[in-house]
């Protein structure tokens, strides 16, 4: 299907309204981050992903591992849009039973790959997944999306290692670099940068976009699949709480959700976001 970039930041808007709705029906979760990636995941699933809604299990679907799961209302507002589950469902996130837990369940949707929650663990399940694929010599794509507070933790820079030294060229990951972690901005508790040449150094190829541009986050994903000599991380640049000015690049909604003036206000701030118009997709 055609969309051009405005019917996909269109698409956007309605999830960063479902994420509100979302977080104040529960009454806890990860403003920032969530706001923050709707961009990039509907840049995969309308753009990028080769998956099938109507069989979620298809031996021969792109896989996407979500480690930092915190934000995983963002991608289950897509997947709705994208048709995995009733649109209802979203309001019932965290529930005891339902399929929309805190953080990503393999159990109770089988649509995601795997169940996440520890922090660094991601890129190690991408790069066995994509290991795995290779040794069965199976053409599908493994994306897996990781922040940049995550960086912290040493098994994530163990699978960093292995998947340089193993060149695993069918593995893209996207890092959310946001500036932010629970207790303050990055820099201030673990440095990161220079990022960039952290990977290189590894042996990754390197690509640094604008997380919120929606044609650039896919000709980003498109360059990483006609690389075949090493793995492919792409940096996306994005604003913690993208969408809500009192929110924006502020630490403090890491892990808070909204209460009801602060959702009226959130609501109000999304709707009055603009866009950009481009043809995009098939």
């Amino acid at each position: 299907m055609k969309h051009t970039t405005e019917e996909l930041e269109d698409i956007s808007k309605e999830v960063r309204k479902d994420v509100i709705k979302m977080l104040l029906g529960a009454g806890y979760g990860h403003s920032a981050g969530s706001l923050g990636m709707v961009d990039v995941f509907v840049a995969l699933y309308y753009g990028v992903l080769l998956h099938d809604p109507k069989n979620p299990e298809w031996e021969d679907r792109d896989r996407l591992i979500l480690s930092n799961g915190h934000i995983c209302p963002a991608r289950y507002a897509v997947m709705a849009h994208s048709g995995y589950f009733d649109h209802k469902e979203l309001m019932h996130l965290g529930e005891m039973g339902g399929i929309l837990q805190g953080h990503p369940d393999k159990r109770y949707l089988p649509a995601v790959e795997t169940t996440s929650g520890p922090l660094g663990s991601g890129l190690s399940q991408a790069s066995g997944i994509a290991h795995a694929a290779r040794m069965d010599k199976k053409r599908f794509r493994v994306f897996v999306i990781t922040s940049d507070g995550e960086h912290n933790e040493g098994n994530h820079w163990e699978a960093v290692m292995f998947a340089g030294k193993n060149n695993l060229s069918n593995l893209t990951m996207i890092v959310d670099r946001n500036n932010i972690q629970i207790d303050d901005f990055t820099e201030n508790i673990m440095p990161l940068e220079p990022l960039a040449e952290k990977y290189k150094a590894f042996g990754w190829s390197v690509l640094e976009i604008d997380g919120h541009n929606i044609e650039e986050i896919i000709n980003a994903c498109n360059k990483a699949r006609a690389i075949y000599e090493n793995p492919t991380v792409i940096i996306a640049h994005t604003i913690p709480g993208k969408g809500v000015d009192f929110m924006e690049n502020n630490p403090n909604w890491h892990a808070k959700a909204p209460n009801d003036e602060q959702a009226k206000l959130a609501l109000k701030e999304i709707r009055t976001m603009q866009g950009r118009v481009k043809e995009y997709g098939e």
